[in-house]
């Protein structure tokens, strides 16, 4: 069923808000198991010495369902729910632009998924209802309206949702304060302590209201026709040439923030933990390992648990991907430290240092993300269980098109990136991005260069709403083999996924199965530059 924006009645934050009843659900005056509020708005936090720091962040409220639902202790809220609830979460628009939540990762019908055709303007209000179908695993929410997701998150705005059921509690992983989790960010600040974000510090003025839903930006010609579609949705962002280049390659920090917090580290007890990591970054890519070459144990990743813990001795994150690690801190003594670094690479964002205006770290660069100092007393034996859940191997040839998959090339023009040439049409699928409900398909991502200027080329995270997908292959051009080498083997490809990343001179081959609903969804590169100046698509599920 395609539901356009005006077919939901959205009132002021102040009045009662009804959700038209559409086919797949009841109205949200019905009682949910969870009823959560989320205001988005302007705030300062304490982030070092000297003047607060001005962010942007969802303020909750927990109206239905027990305490352990809603941790509030983060820059944003974590989220924990259980398979088969029903969720009703209240979006209150409190920002001076546009916006809208999208639920990575979740399987949701298309009013719910956060799509940039149904942001609320200020003061507006939004319903989400919806049945939690996921397996447990760990998701996240952020905004995306269109040409400003990128800011909105560099600003505060992301937060964990984390879905359990019976299956995984019968394995006994750690749980309370053992599960922990972990969202990573890099960030600039200027001497006055303020987030920078291409243009100037975030939150220092009203922005420009971008287009509002409809058929718009970049409306389906090559690449948005030109410079037309303008940078970053209409708004050619001030700041110079280093400014506009940051805008299309990427913004990189030169601080790590965990959990929305400078803090450099932890205590943590010498038991077993479960950490949970998300790359919240907006564009940087991170080559996760121990300072002491342990091998990292990984046991989920985007869709949930794998089928068998894993080791790697590094593994890549990239933005919007997750990890979830279980490790026994039990293994190294009273008092010592225990430090996850990102360890350096080839072949990410730089462009000669014009990303931030060139005092950004650069996207490859080692440097360390977070320590833990290993709390005193005995240490607690604890057993990873050798079997976590079933998953299926993937079966390309029940793809409808095994023979022909279909190719989106990633691309880039005049300022503006693409997907086989076009840039983001509001309202717009072409037949190639049309597909049919309880059909399976096989995807191919290429990023070669050979359809962008100059032949230009830089990794793409590329993340499918509605649906986790299967990495059934990969292959990298020649030219590019030295890059590659330098990430492979941390690439954990195993379980279900919702975001992949490409290199340069890679195609990346994907199953997909378009299994719960019809309508309209998006597919897109979750380095947000990317995706806001063009890099993203709709496809649509029909009957």
């Amino acid at each position: 069923m395609n539901i356009d924006r005006r077919q939901l009645v959205i009132g002021t934050a102040g009045a009662a808000v009804a959700l038209a009843v559409p086919s797949f659900g009841a109205t949200v005056q019905d009682e949910a198991d969870v009823h959560i509020e989320l205001h988005a708005v302007p705030d300062r936090i304490e982030l070092r010495a000297g003047a607060p720091t001005r962010v942007w962040r969802y303020k909750s409220r927990l109206l239905r369902g027990n305490a352990g639902v809603l941790d509030t202790s983060m820059l944003a809220p974590v989220i924990r729910v259980r398979r088969g609830q029903r969720v009703r979460i209240d979006l209150v628009n409190g920002l001076p632009e546009s916006t809208i939540i999208h639920w990575h990762g979740l399987h949701v019908p298309e009013a719910m998924d956060g799509h940039p055709r149904f942001a609320v303007g200020p003061g507006e209000r939004y319903v989400y209802d919806f049945v939690v179908v996921n397996r447990a695993g760990s998701y996240w929410f952020h905004p995306h309206p269109h040409g400003r997701t990128g800011k909105q998150v560099y600003a505060g705005l992301a937060g964990l949702f984390l879905v359990s059921d019976d299956e995984e509690a019968a394995l006994g992983l750690p749980s309370g304060a053992q599960d922990l989790p972990l969202v990573i960010q890099d960030r600039k600040l200027d001497a006055d302590n303020q987030f920078v974000y291409l243009d100037g510090a975030v939150g220092a003025g009203d922005v420009a209201e971008p287009q509002r839903p409809g058929r718009g930006m970049m409306g389906g010609g090559m690449m948005g026709g030109g410079m037309g579609g303008g940078m970053m949705g209409g708004r050619v962002m001030g700041g110079g040439m280093g400014s506009m280049m940051a805008a299309m390659m990427g913004v990189l920090g030169d601080r790590m923030l965990i959990n929305g917090s400078l803090q450099a580290g932890r205590t943590v007890e010498r038991r077993a933990y479960r950490l949970r990591l998300l790359n919240a970054s907006n564009t940087r890519s991170y080559k996760l390992a121990w300072h002491d070459g342990t091998p990292l144990t990984v046991i989920g990743t985007d869709g949930g648990l794998l089928a068998a813990p894993l080791q790697r001795d590094y593994v890549m994150l990239a933005p919007a991907e997750r990890v979830d690690l279980w490790v026994d801190f039990g293994r190294w003594a009273a008092g010592s430290e225990l430090t996850l670094r990102s360890l350096g690479f080839e072949g990410g964002i730089d462009m000669g240092g014009m990303m931030g205006g060139g005092t950004a770290l650069a996207d490859g660069a080692a440097f360390v993300v977070h320590r833990f100092r290993i709390g005193e007393g005995a240490a607690q034996a604890s057993t990873l269980p050798a079997r976590l859940t079933a998953i299926p191997s993937p079966e390309p040839r029940l793809a409808v098109n095994f023979a022909r998959p279909k190719v989106f090339e990633l691309t880039m023009g005049m300022m503006v990136w693409g997907i086989n040439g076009a840039g983001f049409d509001m309202l717009g699928a072409t037949e190639l991005e049309t597909v049919k409900l309880g059909t399976q398909e096989i995807w191919e991502f290429r990023n070669d260069g050979r359809g962008s200027m100059m032949g230009m080329v830089m990794p793409h995270s590329m993340h499918v709403h509605g649906l986790q997908f299967r990495v059934i292959e990969r292959s990298v051009s020649r030219k590019f083999d030295d890059d590659y080498e330098s990430i492979k083997a941390g690439l954990v490809d195993e379980g279900w996924k919702d975001t992949v990343l490409v290199m340069p001179g890679e195609r990346v081959r994907i199953l997909l199965r378009f299994a719960d609903y019809t309508g309209l969804f998006l597919y897109h590169c979750h380095m947000l530059e990317h995706e806001d100046s063009g890099l993203m698509r709709n496809y649509r599920v029909l009957a």
